[in-house]
């Protein structure tokens, strides 16, 4: 009996050690980007959502927009390095509140990561300030990887429909 149980302790240990040899191995990786979105400029509209009556126009819902949105190293994307572009596409999703949600891909066309993917899948409420985007893959350098980003707004001019949006994204892989 107390073999068998010094047996079970061991096959336990051994299965926790090894599972966390697997954790180990994994790296984290910090990626700090600017997107730049402009409506009708790097955004344009796929399709108008109809809505439900009576409808509050704030909302938007079910307008559908293709992004092509500038990635850059810092906020000011006139003096910014590029680093490649977000390309996919946004839905107004909520009748309530004005909440996207985004399918894109991070699409580096420069720097260390050059020609490398991550893909996001995510609901971005525009009224929280930070925003959790999961992370659901990617290509190249980025294979196989997991995580999420954290979006915030750091500028939003609504005369022209320009936002610039930084993402910090965690990265498992």
């Amino acid at each position: 009996m107390h073999a068998m149980l010094l047996h079970f302790a061991l096959v336990i240990s051994l299965a926790t050690a090894l599972a966390g040899i697997g954790d180990a191995a994994k790296t984290t990786t910090h990626i700090r980007l600017y997107m730049h979105d402009t409506l009708n400029v790097t955004t344009g509209l796929m399709t108008t959502g109809t809505r439900p009556v009576p409808a509050d126009p704030r909302y938007r819902f079910g307008d559908m927009y293709a992004i092509d949105d500038p990635l850059t190293e810092g906020p000011d994307a006139a003096s910014s390095p590029a680093v490649g572009r977000a390309q996919g596409f946004y839905i107004f999703a909520s009748q309530t509140e004005i909440a996207l949600f985004f399918c894109f891909n991070v699409v580096f066309t420069a720097g260390p990561h050059n020609g490398s993917t991550i893909a996001v899948l995510a609901r971005n409420v525009f009224a929280d300030k930070v925003r959790e985007l999961p992370v659901v893959g990617g290509t190249g350098a980025f294979r196989g990887v997991s995580g999420y980003g954290l979006l915030s707004t750091q500028g939003y001019d609504a005369s022209r429909y320009r936002a610039v949006l930084k993402i910090d994204m965690y990265l498992r892989f």
